[in-house]
């Protein structure tokens, strides 16, 4: 919490006095964001949150990556479940000058196992996808996302990314600790706002290029118009406990 910024955003990235419910490894993480229109993101969060501005600004952002290991708490990790792609659509909020978190437009992923879990037990919007993650040379890295059900289709990406700079933690109050540094989460079920809650190890962040993009997950999510150079970032990974999710108020 800063003078210019009165929000805590170190808060939550605090372990809370939880057990967790499942952990996840998270892989290879590409961040794409754009700068957009507070006034047409607006529209597309409930009523019940915020919108998330950094100096000013809004951002939407799109981010694939693979996770492995994941598994319920007290349960061993399964393969045929375990491991598989994901990408998210995401902007950022927080409730009433509190609590910064994530709020998802959707998320892409590979098993449809996991989808319908998620989509049961943390009301998320997921929706599953063939999905792959090629390693090419001099460490470029390929992600492609085809949503199979349920709709709106077509959406789906193909990017190429590559790591550029060194790994290490954002710098709090930087951009990129804004738009990397998420912990809390909202849902809505029911006309009911909930929060879930993760934590890891700050990401090992570096920057990144963006070699070629091909994608149409934004408009499938509302967001038309969103044009212009991507911010990119990229982390190796991190292992991920995850918390249940909690009712916080109706809508």
């Amino acid at each position: 919490m800063t003078t210019l910024d009165p929000i805590d955003r170190l808060a939550p990235t605090r372990r809370p006095d939880l057990r967790p419910v499942m952990y996840q490894s998270w892989r290879s993480l590409l961040f794409l964001h754009w700068e957009i229109d507070p006034a047409q993101l607006r529209p597309l969060v409930p009523a019940g949150l915020e919108l998330d501005l950094y100096q000013g600004k809004a951002f939407v952002g799109l981010v694939p990556f693979t996770m492995r290991g994941v598994r319920p708490a007290g349960l061993p990790s399964a393969p045929w479940l375990s491991s598989f792609h994901e990408t998210n659509v995401r902007t950022y909020v927080h409730k009433g000058g509190r609590d910064p978190g994530v709020w998802f437009f959707s998320l892409d992923a590979a098993n449809p196992v996991a989808v319908m879990l998620a989509r049961r037990l943390f009301h998320l919007p997921y929706h599953h996808a063939r999905m792959g993650l090629i390693r090419e040379a001099q460490g470029v890295i390929r992600y492609t996302s085809r949503r199979r059900w349920p709709g709106p289709r077509p959406a789906g990406c193909d990017i190429r990314g590559r790591p550029t700079g060194t790994p290490g933690p954002a710098t709090v109050g930087s951009l990129e600790h804004f738009l990397l540094e998420r912990y809390l989460l909202y849902c809505t079920s029911r006309g009911r706002l909930h929060r879930g809650q993760v934590h890891h190890r700050p990401y090992p962040a570096q920057t990144a290029e963006l070699l070629s993009l091909e994608e149409n997950l934004l408009a499938a999510a509302g967001l038309d118009g969103v044009s212009g150079p991507a911010l990119a970032h990229f982390a190796g990974g991190v292992d991920v406990e995850i918390f249940k999710v909690y009712q916080v108020a109706e809508l």
